[in-house]
């Protein structure tokens, strides 16, 4: 397929797709059918964009001129097509897993759920492939209102205020703040375009392009840096499919992109290097991951600690950013792979959970390691990648991120990476060893034969069973990864 159809076919063939699976929602299987088809097609188009893309190409396309200058236009360059990859391959796995947990938990409004999520990847794709700022923004927003729907699925008065915090943090940052610093931008440079070596050189002084900086980082809200975080928590009463988007799919992964992408293109990491313009925000990470990881050891809600975790893992993208150098950019770009798969896995399990032994509490979880092996089993390996400990891919954006704050000369940077890795352990670890080696509930039977393993249905077992083997792969094979971001950095490596 030619590159440049290929690329303004990604966010087109999403939203076809809702079309279709609106159109046939009173057919449950075709509806289920052509959700498959459609991300199967997605993901085919998209990889056949890494081949080009690998070799130097930039494949773009013009979706329309909206204002001179301003056009919503697509441009693949290395660090959206590891996004693009990552939205579209999991869009696939977290599908399966939808038709097991959505049939299996009783769900209502499948069909809502099913093209809201499609549009919401459609969107994601757009962010992906952006080719300025002004069409990231575009399709950024797309997302958070597509989104809402999904967050607020149950109905209930506690989703509905869940809803309207969703709404109310994502959209104020974004209007309040993104879009002050994308008009700021455009005034400055005269331009938007996404740029290697950024626009932003010798343009302003380093005060006014650290206020404009702190206006992008804090401005993408779906980046949950603190404070503005409250929203990732309060989304959790959405169904543990939507968690999966939200965390690892596509929502979150969006909010740290555009940083990574702004600090790249837009300002330009020599420019960050030179101006210290990243300093101070850099100890804001560096809290956000430590305060989130001790807020996680008190939840006892799984799915409350997991996205408390998220909240800290999402800050070593951000800090990856920060550090403004090619070992931090390269840490931050594979933690956005690394940490979809672990923490889609550990969602993935936390629903399957719910749905098979109607558990939400770690207190509740004693032996249940006995009545579903596989699952808490795959809860270890996302764990472990978590932390970073081999043989899973968690330890690569760990261990580049660490090279990072050692370039920087931030040694106390790699104190927070250090002390966050066994804060992982104080909060995840304890969860698969109580499954396994702990007592039961009082009352509940001690299953310790095959005869006592009651697993969710299988839809969901085969997608956590393959984001887990995903997790241990990435460990043996991070090259494709790699070899994107290190496009992005290899002038700075060479020297």
């Amino acid at each position: 397929m030619n590159p440049d159809l290929a690329v303004l076919l990604a966010p087109v063939i999403p939203a076809i797709g809702a079309v279709l699976i609106g159109f046939t929602g009173s057919r449950p299987n075709v509806r289920e059918a052509m959700t498959l088809a459609t991300g199967g097609v997605l993901f085919g188009v998209v990889l056949s964009l890494y081949p080009a893309v690998a070799a130097g190409s930039r494949p773009a396309a013009i979706l329309f001129a909206s204002l001179p200058g301003l056009p919503i236009a697509l441009e693949v360059e290395p660090l959206g097509m590891l996004f693009g990859l990552v939205a579209s391959g999991l869009w696939i796995v977290t599908s399966v897993y939808s038709i097991g947990y959505m049939r299996g938990h009783h769900e209502p409004n499948q069909t809502r759920f099913y093209v809201c999520f499609a549009i919401a990847i459609s969107s994601a794709m757009g962010v992906a492939f952006a080719a300025n700022m002004f069409t990231l923004f575009v399709f950024y927003e797309v997302l958070t209102l597509s989104t809402y729907p999904l967050v607020t699925h149950s109905g209930t008065e506690e989703a509905k205020r869940a809803g309207r915090l969703y709404l109310g943090i994502l959209l104020g940052t974004s209007i309040g703040l993104q879009l002050l610093a994308i008009v700021w931008t455009w005034s400055l440079a005269g331009t938007l375009d996404f740029v290697p070596g950024g626009i932003l050189t010798d343009v302003a002084s380093p005060l006014v392009l650290g206020i404009l900086f702190a206006l992008y980082v804090f401005g993408m809200g779906k980046a949950a840096l603190m404070p503005f975080h409250r929203w990732l928590p309060a989304a959790m009463v959405a169904p543990t499919p939507v968690s999966a988007l939200l965390h690892a799919v596509a929502v979150v992964k969006a909010g740290v992109f555009a940083i990574l992408k702004v600090a790249i293109y837009i300002f330009g990491l020599d420019l960050l290097s030179a101006s210290g313009i990243t300093h101070w925000l850099t100890y804001v990470a560096a809290a956000t991951i430590l305060i989130a990881s001790i807020v996680a050891m008190t939840r006892d809600n799984l799915k409350a600690r997991l996205a408390y975790s998220t909240i800290s893992q999402l800050s070593y993208v951000v800090l990856g950013a920060l550090l403004a150098n090619a070992w931090g950019v390269v840490g931050g770009g594979l933690q956005i792979v690394m940490h979809a798969f672990a923490k889609i896995t550990l969602f993935f399990c936390a629903g399957a959970i719910m749905v098979a032994a109607h558990k939400t509490e770690i207190s509740e979880m004693g032996g249940l390691g006995r009545t579903m092996p596989i699952t808490m089993f795959a809860f270890l390996i996302g764990s472990l990648s978590i932390i970073g400990l081999p043989p899973m891919g968690g330890m690569w954006s760990k261990w580049y991120l660490a090279v990072g704050t050692v370039e920087a000369h931030q040694f106390l940077l790699l104190g927070v990476l250090m002390a966050s890795s066994l804060f992982n352990v104080a909060y995840l670890l304890p969860i698969p060893v109580r499954a396994f080696f702990g007592a039961p509930p009082a009352g509940e039977k001690d299953a310790r034969t095959p005869a006592g393993i009651r697993e969710a249905p299988m839809f969901c077992l085969i997608a956590l069973s393959v984001t887990a083997l995903g997790c241990v792969w990435l460990f043996f094979n991070p090259d494709p990864f790699y070899s994107l971001m290190n496009q992005i950095v290899a002038p700075e490596n060479a020297r």
